[in-house]
């Protein structure tokens, strides 16, 4: 995993409180509501997020439902891009694409719009928090059926001790904060 950090974000880690046995026993979830609520903690994250995005050279941002919605809008926004949801099964009205995956708790199902398009275009999937990295390279499967080409993923975080990194066939992935 790249560490994209180059400064001292000891503050935002700060913001970042664990919750144990969360939402099932032996899960350590990293919330992320304290940071949200501290308005230039949160925009001092977005900002490093799109930096790492940026270095990416993306022609599309796409966000996975639904704290990659939080962090993937305003960096589509930074980098005057567009912006395409990964969401969960049966949230699109339009037509799909549908990939199911395993997480460490579960399995799960992400859809994506077929249009707009995304065939032949750069992609950077953006989400707050990389584990196991199932639900990334779910949203990667994605997008390469969609035409599109995923030149990296950007995280809030990496659990670098679950080696999500390994799930995503080797492409670029950048973390702000790592544990």
């Amino acid at each position: 995993m790249t560490d994209v950090s180059g400064g001292d974000f000891a503050d935002l880690m700060a913001l970042i409180r664990t919750v144990p046995d969360f939402p099932v026993a032996g899960i350590q979830f990293r919330d992320i509501t304290p940071l949200l609520f501290d308005a230039p903690a949160r925009t001092r994250a977005v900002e490093a997020m799109a930096e790492a995005a940026r270095a990416l050279h993306p022609e599309v941002i796409a966000g996975i439902e639904s704290r990659g919605f939080i962090f993937g809008i305003p960096v589509a926004e930074r980098l005057g891009l567009p912006f395409v949801p990964v969401r969960k099964a049966g949230k699109l009205p339009h037509d799909v694409a549908i990939a199911h995956y395993d997480l460490e708790y579960g399995t799960a199902t992400l859809e994506m719009h077929r249009t707009p398009s995304v065939a032949g275009l750069r992609v950077v999937v953006v989400d707050d928090l990389l584990a196991t990295g199932g639900t990334a390279a779910a949203a990667a499967r994605l997008v390469e059926e969609l035409g599109g080409t995923v030149v990296g993923f950007v995280f809030l975080i990496g659990l670098d001790a679950l080696d999500g990194q390994a799930a995503l066939g080797g492409r670029e992935v950048r973390s702000i904060l790592a544990y």
